[in-house]
């Protein structure tokens, strides 16, 4: 039977949109491990493939369809558990410094950068809306560059930054996307929306931690018959999807915190975790972000852009290759790391799923100008999943020949 989804989300035959998503995937598991130092990543030629098959007009998401957005949540909830599960212990009470920089200091500045040059070379959108912009641009995605946080020749320090710092800034900036949101659209307080999304963080992490620890007891006290190492990975992905839901059932907590927090405690516990927990999650967290990478690709097509080129251009580069960097450099300042380390993870920046996640909920806001908000982030997005794709390889390798040749520059 050929059922047809003339008014879905993609716009073609369903069975077609399974057999590109297949052939895809499974080019993605037959060739990872080429892929993972090949100089164009899984990332890229995913976004590359959204791109062809739109404008081949193949496909034709629609941006605000229920399921373009579950898909990017449900692969944004498992990227930041998946972030989290891969946290070291030892590393984390020893090497938390630049990390903290990373997240305390790094993003802020990082968030203004980019808000000063949106409201410079986009003087109709008010400051409330330029602020907005670097909001759903301040954080970071190592999936985009997973040739760097996987690989063994890049110090673990360096690995453990970029890993910390992308998976808990997801989670922070959301509650500054919101509230840049209420803010553009006149909806509540100021300073009533800044301690209600605050108090939101802090009740998301707890939760985070109750489900992980609950969960880890009772996985530990069970006896080893009880659960076949078949199962052991769908009772992670039971963790990450409990922890999310928890905290927004209830509306109490942030629900993408809760579930990257559930992530680390579950990490740095003493609780021995089985190997089935990152290995199945990764799996399926991989299959949600390819397929985002995808939707995403398309939507560059479908929105298209009729405003300055010049303008876009210039405010791309900024954000790329100015607002990222000095704000690690500035934030990293007296921290004992070698110069090369600090201007690796300066560049290593790239925008990803969360990013595309919360340009979504800028395009689904009553906002004046959330279509050009979108369209700006959108192309940043794509640029940055391009250049960092692109040179994530060769990143490493220069970093790892200035490490051995004892060169900091």
């Amino acid at each position: 039977m050929n059922v047809v989804y003339s008014s879905g989300p993609v716009g073609i035959d369903f069975p077609e949109v399974l057999l590109l998503l297949g052939l895809l995937l499974g080019a993605a598991g037959a060739l990872s491990g080429w892929l993972q130092n090949a100089v164009l990543s899984i990332s890229v030629l995913s976004v590359v493939t959204g791109i062809a098959l739109a404008g081949a007009g193949v496909i034709d998401p629609s941006p605000s369809s229920e399921v373009v957005v579950i898909a990017v949540e449900l692969a944004l909830i498992l990227t930041l558990f998946a972030d989290g599960l891969v946290v070291e212990r030892e590393l984390l009470l020893s090497h938390w410094t630049p990390a903290a920089r990373a997240l305390v200091l790094a993003m802020p500045i990082t968030l203004g950068l980019i808000a000063i040059a949106g409201k410079a070379l986009f003087p109709q959108l008010s400051w409330a809306e330029a602020l907005l912009l670097g909001a759903v641009l301040s954080p970071t995605d190592p999936v985009v560059t997973s040739a760097v946080v996987t690989s063994e020749r890049i110090p673990a320090t360096v690995r453990h930054t970029l890993n910390l710092e992308s998976g808990l800034n997801d989670g922070l900036a959301l509650p500054f996307v919101l509230f840049f949101i209420a803010l553009a659209t006149g909806v509540g307080e100021p300073v009533t929306e800044a301690g209600r999304l605050t108090l939101e963080a802090g009740i998301g992490a707890v939760m985070g931690i109750a489900v992980a620890v609950l969960a880890g007891r009772l996985l530990a006290r069970l006896p080893p018959a009880a659960v076949s190492p078949k199962f052991e990975g769908v009772y992670a992905l039971a963790i990450a999807i409990a922890s999310f839901g928890l905290a927004e059932t209830t509306g109490w907590g942030n629900g993408l915190i809760a579930a990257f927090v559930a992530g680390i405690a579950l990490a740095v516990s003493r609780h021995e975790m089985p190997q089935a927990f990152t290995e199945f999650n990764e799996s399926v967290s991989a299959i949600f972000q390819i397929s985002v990478f995808v939707i995403f690709g398309a939507l560059v097509v479908t929105t298209g852009w009729d405003g300055s080129v010049a303008r876009l251009v210039l405010f791309v580069a900024f954000a790329l290759l100015i607002a990222r960097p000095t704000a690690v450099l500035l934030s990293f300042t007296g921290v004992q790391e070698p110069r090369s380390n600090k201007l690796f993870i300066a560049w290593f920046g790239p925008k990803g799923v969360a990013s595309i996640l919360f340009a979504l909920l800028v395009l689904a806001s009553t906002e004046s100008h959330r279509s050009l908000i979108f369209d700006i982030a959108s192309f940043t997005i794509v640029t940055s999943i391009i250049a960092h794709g692109l040179t994530d390889t060769v990143g490493a390798s220069w970093l790892e020949r200035r490490l051995s040749g004892g060169t900091e520059l």
